[in-house]
């Protein structure tokens, strides 16, 4: 079954519950009954239907963080079309190389950013003349592309999946792949990670990540389980704090960098309606997790969450105790080591980590370009996520690292992500990424290039050093430290390491 239309059927006897609250940053407040959402985007479903969109095609959207964007997504979706998000602050040339990338075969936006990525960017779209405009959707014009840009060699293939969702991967540390899910993947993968969530529609669910990276297993899972979605004005802590508090909000579902502006509010209000808040995007340092446990009396929940795995891991266990590990296996998946040689590692220690890999219910149906269908991923080891764990006594899961962060000095192989959680918290240090020098006898040898924090000084290397020394085996200290002003971020916050 489509999923929109999963989201209608659990929504009938509670049509007049509130599915969004948006708060505007001038303070007015939108929102949107589940009988009002749904009968938005069916009427965009129309819209997109009579203007030509098809069965499994590809239509890419770029929409503002909100009910906009929800609304249009959902409206590709109940039209049979595959969603395909694109960040809203992608420039003209990267929404074009990502049309060719993804075949799409048409593209929503409103008409000045449509307009913008038309022009500069010929020969990628279909031209319309002034008698011909591009045709409205909700508030957005949709434009289509032309054949060379939306064939797709395993078209046939593609249509077969049942596709609902298009997503190219943050590519921290290779380039990036387009993962394709189908809706009974969605499906199976929403049911799976509502065993550890318990979305109800009781619950007020306080939303802060980007939507052109995180929908299937948050938005549309908290509409699936009939919650209401709270947007507030932005991502400051007392916007957050604000809604949170009048909104009596049951679910905080967030980034460790929003944690981390939280963890330092200094008002009086509190999280106590809260009995869940998520951590996910990246680790969770232990520093971050303890000061907003110390302000708020609440620990924060880590969870793995993998855009072709789904959300396997959550840490619902062990949180207050050991805030930095990644948890448990969720009741429906499998998680196991692999070694070097692709046999199971023991993995009881940092120092006989394996790589993760996962089994389970929800998993990709194939990569895009190149085309690549999931028998041949998945098989024989399952998803091979190319971080390396380890399980503790408890069976908690803890990360050590990607493997392609991995430096190897002599034989002593350690991870770029040890030595960096160690920098960042220096308190003169915002950001910092480690990398591998060549040299010609030890093979490899740390350095680290450092962000600083705000108005603080350039630390001396001397003290850099001590201050690893102190913290770290000696091997493992960087051989130099390279101030500079910013680091290459992927498009989820993520540092990218190519």
């Amino acid at each position: 079954m489509n999923i929109f239309e999963t989201i209608c059927e659990q929504a009938r006897p509670r049509m007049q519950n509130r599915a969004l609250v948006q708060v505007a940053p001038g303070g007015h407040v939108d929102t949107r009954t589940y009988g009002e959402l749904i009968e938005a985007v069916r009427a965009r479903a129309l819209e997109l239907e009579a203007a030509g969109i098809g069965r499994a095609w590809r239509v890419g959207m770029i929409a503002p963080q909100g009910i906009e964007f929800i609304e249009t997504a959902l409206a590709i979706l109940a039209a049979g079309a595959c969603m395909v998000p694109v960040a809203d602050d992608h420039p003209p040339a990267t929404v074009a190389e990502l049309a060719r990338r993804a075949h799409l075969h048409a593209l929503l936006a409103e008409e000045m950013t449509l307009s913008s990525i038309v022009k500069s960017c010929p020969g990628h779209f279909t031209g319309r003349s002034e008698d011909d405009p591009a045709p409205s959707v909700g508030a957005a014009r949709l434009q289509l592309l032309g054949t060379s840009v939306s064939t797709l060699p395993a078209e046939a293939q593609f249509a077969a999946l049942g596709p609902a969702y298009l997503r190219f991967t943050s590519g921290t540390t290779s380039e990036r792949k387009g993962v394709v899910i189908g809706h009974a993947r969605i499906h199976e993968r929403l049911a799976a990670a509502n065993k550890g969530l318990a979305i109800a529609p009781e619950d007020r669910v306080l939303w802060l990540l980007p939507m052109a990276h995180h929908f299937v297993v948050s938005i549309l899972l908290y509409l699936r389980y009939g919650a209401t979605i709270l947007l507030p004005p932005s991502s400051l802590a007392p916007a957050v704090l604000e809604l949170a508090e009048r909104e009596q909000a049951t679910v905080l579902y967030a980034s460790p960098y929003h944690m981390k502006l939280l963890a330092k509010d200094a008002s009086q209000r509190r999280l106590d309606s809260m009995r869940l808040i998520i951590s996910t995007a990246e680790g969770l340092r232990g520093d971050v997790a303890e000061t907003f446990a110390r302000r708020y009396g609440r620990p924060i929940v880590q969870a793995l969450g993998i855009m072709e795995a789904g959300l396997p891991v959550m840490n619902t266990a062990s949180a207050a105790t050991k805030p930095e590990a990644l948890g448990r296996p969720q009741p429906d998946y499998e998680i196991w080591l692999r070694g070097e040689d692709g046999s199971r590692a023991r993995g009881d220690s940092p120092e006989t980590s394996g790589e993760i890999c996962i089994r389970g219910p929800g998993m990709l149906d194939a990569y895009l370009d190149p085309w690549i269908p999931s028998t041949q991923i998945l098989e024989p080891d399952g998803f091979r996520t190319g971080d390396q764990g380890w399980f503790d006594a408890d069976g908690d899961l803890h990360l050590v690292g990607r493997r392609a962060a991995r430096i190897n000095m002599a034989g002593m192989k350690f991870f770029c992500e040890e030595v960096e959680a160690v920098l960042d918290a220096h308190p003169a240090i915002e950001r910092s990424r480690v990398f591998a020098t060549v040299h010609p006898h030890l093979g490899e040898l740390p350095a680290a290039e450092i962000v600083l924090a705000p108005g603080a000084q350039p630390p001396a290397a001397r003290d850099l050093t001590a201050w690893c020394r102190e913290r770290l085996a000696a091997y493992m200290v960087p051989r130099k430290f390279d101030v500079v002003a910013s680091l290459p971020l992927t498009p989820t916050g993520k540092l990218a390491r190519t």
